[in-house]
């Protein structure tokens, strides 16, 4: 499985961005969909996921601004982020988790894209 993020950029605080991430493959049932962000000297956080039977999580510093969705037409998942701040600066990177069995599976990221937001 490939991912190929795209959309990020350079916006002022109070904006608002939408990254895509386009799968390789048909979005397989099994998977676990998700956005993950690393800021500089800071380890790669948690930001949004979206299992196949539609269930949703947010990282606590993002719910209620940033909106996770797919669009399984186009093998795309998609990351709609509004009232952004600085400290939303970072690289988002892509995820997808395919499961082999209820303990088991194999993580595929994309190369990431770079979300810088001005003061």
């Amino acid at each position: 499985v490939q991912l190929e993020e795209s959309g990020g950029g350079v916006v002022q605080a109070g904006g608002s961005l939408r990254l895509s991430c386009v799968f390789s493959t048909t979005i397989h049932e099994r998977n676990v969909m998700g956005w993950y962000r690393q800021a500089p000297g800071r380890k790669r956080e948690f930001v949004a996921g979206l299992a196949s039977n539609g269930n949703i999580n947010y990282g606590q510093s993002v719910e209620g601004r940033f909106t996770i969705s797919r669009d399984d037409a186009k093998n795309t998942l998609y990351l709609q982020m509004n009232s952004l701040k600085p400290e939303d600066t970072g690289v988002y990177y892509c995820n997808s988790r395919l499961y082999t069995s209820p303990h088991n599976w194999n993580d595929y990221w994309g190369r990431g894209t770079q979300v810088s937001v001005s003061s």
